[in-house]
């Protein structure tokens, strides 16, 4: 899992750091950062998921990676949607 946050639209509640302190931080005006490059050890999944949930202005996405779309794309469909052959 990897996600991203929109700074822009962070507006400093902080839920995030509190769920998942071990990918967000605070800056010194209250607004969200991300610690690393955004890639989540699945060990912190359910917690870095929680704060993407509970955000309020959803600044948090979930980025695509290869996994995620091998899961979600039927290996039946054409191969237009299942992306390039590795």
């Amino acid at each position: 899992m990897k996600i991203r946050l929109d700074r822009t639209l962070c507006d400093g509640f902080g839920i995030c750091a509190k769920h998942a302190p071990r990918h967000f931080s605070l800056d010194d005006w209250g607004y969200a950062a991300i610690d690393g490059d955004g890639t989540v050890a699945p060990a912190d999944r359910d917690s870095v998921l929680r704060a993407l949930l509970d955000c309020p202005v959803h600044a948090i996405t979930e980025l695509p990676t290869a996994e995620s779309n091998a899961a979600t794309t039927p290996s039946d469909a054409p191969t237009s949607e299942r992306g390039p052959t590795p």
